[in-house]
C-alpha cells in the first residue's frame, strides 16, 4: 500500500514540512509526523509515541477519526465480538498506512507500516525502519 499514489503523500509531506527547519534524524521525522502531519490529516496529534530505539516506533491514537463510526455505541462485553470488529476495521487502515509510509519515504525514512485496531476506535501504527 502507498505505492500507487506516492505523489499525493509526497505533496502532503513536503507541503507541511516546507516551513520547518531541515529535519535531522529519524526520531525528529517521526515527531514531525506525530505532531504536525497528523494534525493536518486527522485534526489531532498522536496520543502516544513509543520506541525501542532500535528502529521500531508505535504511534497510538485513542480516537482515530476514520474508525469512530465503526466503534460500538456501548462497551463491548468480553467474548462477544471484539475480534470481528477488529477484522472489519482492518480495510479502513490500509490507506492511512500507505499515507504514513509515503510521507516518511519522501522525508527520507524507508520503512514498513502496519496497523492494529483491537479496541475501536483506538488503533496503533507500528513503523519499522528498514535500511
Amino acid at each position: 500500500m502507498g505505492q500507487r499514489h506516492p505523489r499525493r503523500s509526497r505533496r502532503s509531506a513536503s507541503g507541511y514540512s516546507r516551513d520547518k527547519a531541515r529535519l535531522g534524524d529519524t526520531l525528529e521525522v517521526i515527531k514531525f509526523l506525530c505532531k504536525d502531519f497528523w494534525q493536518a490529516l486527522f485534526k489531532k496529534q498522536v496520543d502516544n509515541l513509543r520506541t525501542n530505539h532500535r528502529g521500531i516506533y508505535v504511534l497510538q491514537d485513542h480516537s482515530f477519526r476514520w474508525l469512530l463510526r465503526l466503534a460500538p455505541a456501548a462497551p463491548v462485553q468480553e467474548g462477544s465480538r471484539p475480534e470481528f470488529l477488529a477484522r472489519s476495521a482492518q480495510p479502513y487502515l490500509y490507506l492511512p498506512c500507505g499515507i504514513i509510509r509515503g510521507a516518511l519515504t519522501h522525508l527520507g525514512v524507508n520503512c514498513t507500516v502496519e496497523a492494529d485496531a483491537k479496541a475501536l476506535p483506538s488503533c496503533s501504527f507500528t513503523i519499522k525502519i528498514t535500511t
